[in-house]
């Protein structure tokens, strides 16, 4: 406690939760979130093809979520696209992760170590959406704990949620790509934490807002840089979900039904790719053939 309190924990927590957010960290959230795209199957090809259907796509991974959400609040989904200065900030991140000359920007934040700092930054950015999420459905219904962590968890996840439909806008349809079958560990992070910050906002969980901003914080961007810098795809979750989904629902225990349907017959070094590579080197292979 002397070291809790000597380290003055809750006011950096204070500092923190009240740090701007644009334009520093709304940029590094376009950034990863563009990147992404890129690595996406067909997405090259319908930047060059189709400038105005790749914009849309981008405008998705960038603020899907808020459409989501504001549909889900009856609100209208293109009200978030009044905030102009975000919209061209992303549009001009769009603009140079597609079409910059030589693929220098490109380059420059696909390098390892930029794109660590990046992806630090963009889960800052995914946890205050999360708390305000849940803040926002919890003046809208008061006593509506479900719809509070739906909010959130849509605020965390929704470019995530909404892929099936953004990848009709690109001309590929993959249901089995679908992230409620499929999981990945920033949808299920985003679940979780919107529950915690459910029973946060409820008074049922006895910590300051926050004080669980800066914990969440610290837990989502320390564990998706070490997953990043690893290139793996794997969870932190994954021990106690096996587990629990064991004793509740039966499964086998470690999931070892799904990893026999999807079992690589690769090279041993597939597995630790995550699926934005692979699908970045699938399409430089496409692309060297090619010449």
């Amino acid at each position: 406690m002397e070291v809790l309190a000597a380290l003055n924990l809750g006011d950096i927590a204070q500092v923190f939760s009240k740090m701007g957010m644009f334009p520093v960290f709304d940029v590094a959230y376009y950034i990863v979130s563009i990147l992404y795209l890129k690595y996406e199957p067909g997405s090259v090809e319908v930047s060059r093809r189709s400038p105005v259907a790749s914009w849309l796509c981008a405008m998705l991974y960038c603020f899907g979520s808020y459409i989501l959400a504001d549909i889900l609040l009856g609100s209208s989904p293109i009200d978030y696209f009044q905030h102009n200065s975000h919209i061209l900030l992303a549009s001009a991140v769009w603009y140079l992760v597609f079409y910059c000359p030589l693929n220098l920007f490109y380059k420059c934040v696909a390098f390892l170590p930029v794109k660590l700092v990046l992806v630090a930054l963009k889960e800052v950015v995914r946890t205050r959406k999360i708390a305000a999420g849940v803040h926002h459905a919890h003046h809208a219904y008061h006593h509506g704990l479900f719809i509070m962590v739906i909010v959130g968890y849509v605020k965390g996840s929704g470019v995530a949620l909404i892929s099936n439909f953004e990848q009709l806008l690109r001309g590929v349809w993959r249901p089995d790509t679908n992230e409620i079958l499929n999981m990945s560990f920033p949808t299920k992070a985003s679940l979780y934490g919107a529950i915690l910050f459910t029973l946060q906002e409820s008074n049922w969980l006895p910590v300051a807002k926050s004080t669980l901003i800066l914990i969440f914080t610290l837990f989502m961007a320390t564990s998706k840089v070490v997953m990043t810098a690893r290139h793996s795809h794997g969870s932190p979750f994954a021990l106690i979900e096996s587990w629990v989904c064991h004793l509740l629902f039966g499964s086998p225990l470690g999931g070892s039904e799904e990893d026999h349907h999807h079992a690589p017959a690769a090279a041993p070094s597939s597995p630790l790719k995550t699926k934005e590579e692979l699908s970045e080197g699938a399409r430089k292979r496409k692309a060297k053939k090619a010449e």
